[in-house]
C-alpha cells in the first residue's frame, strides 16, 4: 500500500470512529468535545502516526515501552514540529519507569504504591536532568473484574492511591482508567467506573478524567461518563507489526 494510500484509508477510519464518538455524545446528551479520541498504535509503525497527526490527531497511546521509545524517536524525525501527547496504557513494570517517563506525557495504568513511588522517583530525577519540562500525569487503573494479567488495583484501593500521587510534587492525578471486562456487560463496567470516578472527585475534585472504551464499546463508555476513549482497531485495523 502506498502512503497516499494509506492515507485515505486512515482518513476515513478516523472519520467514522469521530462520527461514532459525535453520534454517541449526541444520544447521551454531552457535547462531543467533552470525549478525547486516543488513538491506540501499538504495532503500528511510527509512519502511521505521522499520518495521523497530519489529519489532526493529537493524542497516542502505547502498551509496551519498548515499542513506544523507538516509535516516539522515529515520529520525532518524521514530524519534529508536531505537536502531539504520548499516553502509556499497559502494564507497566517499576523497572521500567525510568524509560517511560522520558517519552510519556501521561500514564493512564498506575495501579500500585509501589508503581507510583517507581513514577515518582524516575520523574523527578528526569526533571533534575532536563529529560522532562513539567510533572507526569497519571490516572489510576481501576480492574473491575479483578482478573488477573489486565492491571488494575480493587476500587477499594483507589482513594490510598490517589491520596499518594498527590502527595507527591512530581505527579499530577488526572482521573481513572479501566478495562470493561471480557465478557461482561460494558454497561454495568463503565457505571461502576463512573461512580468510582465521581467519589475521587469528591476528594481530589482535579481528578476529572475518565478513561474508558476502546473500539467495541466506545459509546457505552460515553454514555458512561467517559472523558477520553482509546481506539485501535477501528482506526488503524489489523495488527500491522509484532511487538518486541
Amino acid at each position: 500500500m502506498s502512503e497516499e494510500q494509506r492515507r485515505a484509508e486512515l482518513e476515513a477510519s478516523l472519520r467514522e470512529v469521530r462520527a461514532r464518538i459525535d453520534r454517541a455524545c449526541r444520544a447521551a446528551g454531552r457535547d462531543p468535545s467533552e470525549v478525547e479520541l486516543l488513538a491506540v498504535t501499538k504495532t503500528f509503525p511510527a509512519s502511521d502516526v505521522a499520518l495521523l497527526a497530519d489529519l489532526g490527531q493529537t493524542a497516542f497511546a502505547e502498551n509496551r515501552e519498548q515499542e513506544a521509545r523507538g516509535k516516539v524517536a522515529e515520529f520525532t524525525e518524521l514530524r519534529p514540529s508536531a505537536s502531539v501527547r504520548w499516553h502509556m496504557v499497559g502494564q507497566l513494570q517499576r523497572n521500567k519507569a525510568r524509560a517511560v517517563v522520558r517519552w510519556a506525557d501521561v500514564v493512564e495504568s498506575v495501579d500500585s504504591a509501589r508503581l507510583v513511588e517507581a513514577l515518582r522517583r524516575a520523574t523527578a530525577n528526569a526533571l533534575d536532568a532536563g529529560d522532562r519540562t513539567h510533572p507526569l500525569d497519571v490516572l489510576v487503573q481501576v480492574s473491575l473484574d479483578e482478573a488477573e494479567g489486565r492491571g488494575g488495583c480493587r476500587p477499594d484501593d483507589v482513594p490510598a492511591l490517589a491520596d499518594m500521587i498527590t502527595q507527591t510534587g512530581d505527579l499530577r492525578l488526572r482521573g481513572v482508567m479501566a478495562v470493561a471486562p471480557l465478557g461482561g456487560d460494558p454497561d454495568v463496567a463503565f457505571d461502576t467506573l463512573s461512580k468510582i470516578s465521581e467519589r475521587l472527585r469528591g476528594d481530589h475534585p482535579e481528578a476529572v478524567e475518565v478513561s474508558a472504551g476502546m473500539s467495541g464499546d466506545l459509546e457505552s463508555a460515553v454514555a458512561h461518563g467517559s472523558t477520553r476513549v482509546r481506539v485501535g482497531t477501528a482506526l488503524l485495523g489489523g495488527r500491522r507489526l509484532t511487538s518486541p
